[in-house]
């Protein structure tokens, strides 16, 4: 194998670039020509390919973000556009690809694999949800950026006796909630994964108040309920309390990378390049019980990763 393509798809994650620049210059080392695919899928199939060199990756391991670029094309299910992308990147000599994304990204890369074109996928999401790896490119980096901004509302929450519903994201999981609510101290935890009693929680906070501690805050997974619900039903509740909403949307996708991100991004990078030259196909590179490692595609886009319950349960226990 003499030239593999290397794209970046879905939502965007910190670590992405240092994954592309290790693909890019393990590739080098290996004597294999890397392309660069801009704008994920939709330059697969429009044929935005461009070679990449070691210096064309200068400087990116620091950067949030994606030097490709990305794109969400709703238009790749459709077997069609899918071996219409194969045939493109047969037609430039292209015998393998590796696709840096989450769950949506490495749909689409299992279905070029299945259609007999060589793929291996890189597990990069800040939600953490794929099957088969502990962490995933971003996870990290988003958690860290939730975790800050939780610390700095704290202090007015302390400040003002306030009650402060902080909103991260996950739709479906609730990874960052988990990991950012536990690290950063929170009273309550919402996830999707887990039920929760609105009743409970208010009952909770007067119990609180009657002890004298005069400020609340909540995490809530985006998925599990919008902060600005919550903050309707707590007021239904509790009209005297002083609520407000904080809502980190995108700030968590972006900034410079952790350096556990940069790490496992440039280890995911290496190893995909070099199961791709070792003849695997249809994996997805990840790291299990800190040893990075190969799950087959099927599995890590079609099975549910579970939420540690024990890591649930501690946070509940130390937020008494």
């Amino acid at each position: 194998m003499k030239r593999i393509a290397v794209l970046t798809s879905g939502g965007d994650a910190s670590g992405m670039n240092a994954a592309i620049r290790s693909v890019v210059r393990v590739g080098y080392v290996r004597k294999v020509e890397i392309i660069g695919v801009y704008r994920g899928y939709r330059g697969l199939l429009e044929k935005d390919f461009h070679p990449l060199l070691p210096r064309d990756v200068s400087g990116i391991l620091e950067r949030g973000g994606t030097i490709l670029r990305t794109s969400r094309v709703p238009d790749f299910k459709k077997e069609e556009n899918q071996y219409r992308a194969i045939k493109n990147m047969e037609e430039e000599g292209i015998e393998g690809l590796i696709v840096i994304g989450g769950n949506g990204s490495q749909t689409g890369n299992l279905a070029i694999s299945e259609k007999g074109f060589p793929t291996i996928g890189i597990a990069s999401t800040i939600d953490n949800d794929l099957w088969g790896t502990d962490y995933t490119i971003g996870f990290d980096t988003a958690v860290n950026t939730a975790i800050n901004a939780i610390d700095k509302i704290r202090d007015a929450a302390v400040s003002h006796g306030r009650t402060f519903i902080v909103e991260v994201m996950g739709r479906e999981a609730g990874f960052i909630a988990l990991d950012a609510g536990l690290g950063g101290g929170a009273d309550f935890i919402l996830i999707p994964e887990m039920p929760f009693s609105i009743d409970k929680i208010t009952e909770n906070m007067k119990e609180a108040f009657r002890k004298r501690k005069m400020h609340h805050l909540i995490v809530c997974a985006e998925g599990a309920i919008h902060a600005r619900d919550l903050e309707k039903e707590i007021k239904k509740r509790m009209p005297e309390v002083e609520t407000r909403v904080s809502v980190l949307g995108y700030i968590q996708r972006g900034g410079s990378p952790t350096r556990f991100d940069r790490i496992i991004a440039s280890q995911f990078g290496e190893f995909a390049v070099d199961a791709l030259l070792g003849g695997e196909k249809g994996k997805l590179v990840g790291i299990k019980d800190n040893k990075i490692t190969l799950i087959p595609l099927k599995d890590a886009v079609t099975k549910r990763k579970r939420i540690n319950k024990d890591l649930y349960k501690l946070a509940e226990e130390v937020s008494v």
